[in-house]
């Protein structure tokens, strides 16, 4: 529960109170900046990263999907940790795991293909290796992430509690793919093993940043998990305004994983479009297209971090429906107005622009998630909830891939727009609204 202060006392109290955080609600925010800026200076850039090791998109797609499998499996389990062991000590094991994985990236460069016979092992199979731990702090810290906010954060003002989280993290993704443009501006190598490397940094910062500043004693541990039936008794119990939003975010987010990992493929293979910058007292500075890329993603979170808050204080008033519509509708048109769009520099920057739309949606979108749960039980409705929207869409990169190598780019992404559409509509038609927000 939040505690009114009389006065502030330096910047940042000045910064908690205008974002309503307490303590541990901080220091997730810092934590969440620390990895965030690791994980998005390097995800966003895999794909990229896979064909140089020699991958197609078939393996591109099979990434993407893997990542999906983590993102199915990982929450509930790390859901159950987090409500068993506490927050601090669940974080802390997956920041280091993270770390490591980080450093598997950064080795498979330097990793020769591996004969063993029957097949061969490509460089590119270790960046599959490495995201088995690369990910474990952003999935398995789903359900501490949103157990914190919960428990410090009044029920109405849920929305923003996560915005304040959001707005952290989503400052890391704007500073992180323009870190990425400096240090790739001419090709994505060597520059990337740099890239690989301030991102096992960040993630040892964090780590360590969580577990010394986190206030343990503020952890509401909840029961032994006690296995399969812990499971369905879990989904069975997902409270009812969560059911239509989990239909309507899995249509959606099915339709993201067919095309996600291809963004920046888009950028680089199809269109081949860099930027040509003049700066005064500097010249003129070429970037390649990876470099490009990571302007593009520079500006949608620009217009992320200007949004979400805004849009958090706005669902204070209008409900939490109307602003996690609009982040569903983002989603959902993004992929089919990109492929189409005309190979101009200043388009790509209007539609990712436009695309930085859909993060305004998430606080409340998390709010909406995690608000009916009950007290102790936040990790393991998240992790319900992320179970059952990961397991179907653990295909969906697969797919996208397929659809790229044997039909045609603008069929995947064509495909995946309409996907979304359902989702959208269905949401709009039946999904509910959190009772603290009515």
């Amino acid at each position: 529960m939040m505690t009114e202060r009389a006065e502030v006392s330096g910047p940042v109290d000045a910064f908690r109170q205008f974002f309503s955080l307490e303590r541990d609600v901080l220091v997730l925010s810092l934590a969440m900046f620390a990895f965030s800026l690791g994980f998005q200076m390097t995800n966003r850039f895999l794909s990229e990263y896979l064909v140089y090791l020699g991958a197609t998109a078939v393996v591109v797609g099979a990434f993407a999907t893997l990542g999906n499998v983590i993102g199915a499996v990982y929450p509930y389990y790390g859901g159950i940790v987090s409500d068993r062991v506490g927050s601090r000590y669940a974080l802390t094991v997956f920041g280091f795991l993270s770390a490591i994985g980080f450093g598997i990236w950064l080795l498979a460069a330097y990793v020769p293909a591996i004969d063993l016979g029957v097949v061969t092992l490509e460089p590119w199979v270790w960046v599959f290796v490495g995201l088995l731990l690369a990910q474990c702090w952003k999935s398995f810290g789903i359900g501490g992430h949103y157990a914190i906010v919960k428990q410090a954060t009044e029920p109405g003002r849920l929305a923003r509690g996560f915005a304040s989280t959001e707005t952290f993290r989503r400052t890391a993704f704007l500073i992180a793919p323009l870190i990425v443009a400096v240090l790739v501006a001419d090709d994505l190598m060597p520059g990337f093993l740099w890239v690989l490397a301030i991102g096992i940094v960040f993630a040892l910062l964090g780590t360590i940043l969580q577990h010394y500043l986190y206030e343990a004693d503020e952890d509401s541990v909840g029961s032994e998990f006690e296995g399969l039936s812990r499971i369905l008794a879990d989904l069975r119990a997902l409270p009812e305004p969560l059911r239509p939003l989990l239909v309507a975010d899995t249509f959606v987010r099915f339709a993201n994983g067919m095309v996600y990992a291809f963004f920046i493929l888009v950028i680089t293979q199809l269109m081949e479009i860099g930027l040509t910058l003049s700066v005064p007292a500097v010249g003129t500075i070429d970037l390649a297209p990876a470099a490009f890329f990571g302007v593009l993603l520079g500006v949608e979170m620009t217009v992320a971090l200007l949004t979400m808050a805004p849009a958090a204080k706005v669902a204070e008033y209008t409900g939490l429906k109307p602003v996690v519509g609009l982040g569903f509708l983002v989603y959902a048109a993004f992929p089919i107005v990109l492929i189409f769009a005309p190979e101009n520099v200043w388009v790509l920057v209007a539609l990712f622009a436009f695309s930085g739309l859909r993060f305004a949606g998430l606080p409340a979108h998390k709010a909406l998630i995690v608000g009916p749960a009950e007290r102790g039980a936040g990790g393991r409705v998240t992790g319900s909830y992320y179970l059952v929207r990961g397991a179907v869409v653990i295909p969906s990169g697969l797919l996208g891939g397929a659809l790229w190598e044997f039909a045609t780019p603008e069929t995947s992404f064509a495909v995946a727009s309409a996907v979304g559409m359902v989702g959208v509509v269905y949401f709009a038609i039946f999904g509910q609204e959190f009772e603290a927000y009515r």
